[in-house]
């Protein structure tokens, strides 16, 4: 599983901002549409202050951007950015791969032992 140090680094964000589980709320919600931060809070059950660092959080880690809509600048909008995600994915569909091909190593040397 060779990566670069800049994308271990990506992946490294990516899993540190999913470890709260209020944040991997916020990232299925925004899976299913933009929303603003009171919406989320409100979703999830948490202070607007708290939202407010776990967006900061997922913000920083490029999970999520946020936009303002043209009818009111004060307004902002999250939205899940999908690069960090398929980063994820690819990262843990090498580990299966990987962990594929040792497990069905292991077999072959277990039944070629329990054959002599």
């Amino acid at each position: 599983m060779a990566a670069t140090p800049a994308a271990d680094g990506d992946l490294d964000r990516t899993l540190a901002a999913l470890a709260d589980p209020s944040r991997r709320r916020v990232v299925e919600l925004l899976g299913e549409s933009p929303r603003s931060a009171g919406e989320l809070a409100r979703a999830v059950g948490l202070s607007a202050p708290a939202m407010s660092r776990h967006l900061r959080t997922l913000r920083r880690s490029g999970l999520v951007r946020e936009s303002h809509p043209e009818f009111d600048a004060r307004v902002r909008i999250y939205e899940l950015v999908p690069e960090p995600i398929q980063g994820l994915q690819s990262w843990l569909a090498e580990s299966e791969r990987l962990w594929t091909t040792q497990l069905a190593a292991f077999k072959r040397h277990v039944e070629a032992r329990t054959r002599r």
